[in-house]
């Protein structure tokens, strides 16, 4: 047997998942040999996580300066409410409201 032979017998294949290099013997369908995929020397992107922390604070920030600015609006809403309320009121006498039980 020739080596052309053997050369041709034999598949090269990246494994989709890892990326890992194998070679496979296409009569037998057994992988002959295998090398690791290259280290890719990644750890955590912590200025990317950094970054996604500041801009999340940003967001809660601007949430709760919502938030106060609309109780704020909402007092001051009430406390108009309540002085149109009283002027309308203030010059009407003072009676006692009639009860279901003065009716009989």
């Amino acid at each position: 047997m020739s080596r052309r032979q053997s050369d041709a017998r034999k598949l090269e294949v990246v494994c989709p998942c890892c990326e890992a290099t194998l070679t496979v013997d296409a009569e037998l369908g057994k992988v002959l040999f295998h090398q690791a995929p290259p280290k890719q020397d990644k750890g955590p992107d912590l200025d990317a996580a950094a970054e996604l922390l500041r801009k999340e604070a940003e967001r809660r920030e601007a949430i709760f300066r919502q938030s106060a600015d609309d109780q704020k609006i909402k007092s001051e809403l009430l406390d108009r409410k309540f002085k149109e309320a009283f002027e309308k009121t203030k010059d009407q006498p003072t009676t006692r409201p009639t009860r279901d039980f003065d009716l009989d």
